[in-house]
């Protein structure tokens, strides 16, 4: 492991509800971002294959419309491993950098049937690292994907030091943020598909609190990137032309903007880092190392 090297924040649209394509578009950034010496890349929250925004405009009474939408978003989700993750740990052996990439993950184990938002993490050799399901889905969102739990909320130590990763306004809570934290984390990937300046003040404090670099990445899309067979695009108001703005960035232990944000386009945001860098901004505050005060409070994570 070597202490400074290039991250990279992916700010691109998927191929709408098509695994197959967004799976080339994802392999391609991942090479690109190999050649420009990048050692980790981070794409955003359910990129594979795209984000289920319906939730938002269709009321839950309309059960047809959206029985069809969840039965296209579970034929178009991943299974850990199957041939889309195979393609992705090609690619990132191919590139030779880390890959962490949100996905609809199935519940292979069990029914096949269900969905979680998940992160996939595969390293530099190509070989899965492990996955992180997110605890709980945020309003509309619990009707689309189950609920993770505290097994995945955990560390990988690669090449690019010791990655994590927590899903969107999971990085709100302050529990799992902890747990984060005590897994030794260095850099937290935050997929999201919040694009508000509140966010990014949020990003920006828990670098600061945990002492870490966060990567937030969330996906820009168009109307023009949701296909005209779905009808939910009527339900937009007129005019729209823009249904995320993105405003991915990587930010510094300390708080500061290395890159981005990027609004309203698609690009590759980099960025050199060191993490030598952590360890300065311990030096004052280290949240669970010298400031932790294990003398009066416990914290445990059911880890089963």
């Amino acid at each position: 492991m070597t202490n400074s090297f290039k991250v990279a924040a992916a700010q691109l649209s998927p191929i709408f509800l098509n695994k197959e394509k967004t799976i080339e578009k994802a392999c391609d950034a991942i090479l690109e971002a190999g050649k420009k010496g990048a050692k980790l890349i981070v794409f955003p929250e359910a990129f594979v294959s795209g984000y289920p925004d319906w939730v938002w405009l269709i009321p839950n009474s309309k059960g047809s419309d959206l029985n069809h939408l969840y039965a296209k978003l579970v034929e178009n989700a991943v299974s850990i491993p199957d041939g889309s993750t195979e393609q992705l740990c090609k690619a990132a052996k191919s590139a030779n950098i880390n890959v962490i990439i949100g996905i609809h993950e199935r519940n292979s184990e069990t029914s096949n049937a269900s969905l979680y938002n998940s992160l996939l993490f595969i390293d530099e050799e190509g070989c899965i690292l492990g996955k992180h399901r997110k605890l709980i889905p945020t309003g509309g969102e619990r009707l689309i994907w189950a609920q993770g739990d505290g097994s995945t909320l955990t560390s990988y130590n690669t090449s690019s030091g010791k990655i994590s990763g927590l899903i969107c306004w999971e990085n709100f809570m302050p529990l799992a943020r902890n747990a984060i934290y005590e897994s030794g984390a260095q850099i937290l990937a935050s997929p999201t598909w919040d694009k508000s300046p509140n966010w990014l003040q949020s990003m920006q404090h828990n670098a600061r609190e945990g002492g870490l670099f966060v990567i937030s990445v969330c996906m820009v899309l168009t109307m023009n990137d949701i296909p005209n067979e779905y009808e939910f695009k009527k339900l937009y108001p007129e005019g729209r032309e823009w249904i995320n703005t993105g405003n991915s960035c990587i930010i510094s232990p300390n708080g500061k903007l290395l890159a981005g944000p990027l609004e309203a386009e698609e690009g590759i945001l980099y960025a050199d880092i060191c993490l030598q860098d952590i360890i300065k901004a311990k030096r004052m505050f280290d949240v669970v190392g010298h400031y932790s005060r294990p003398d009066v409070f416990d914290f445990s994570v059911k880890t089963k």
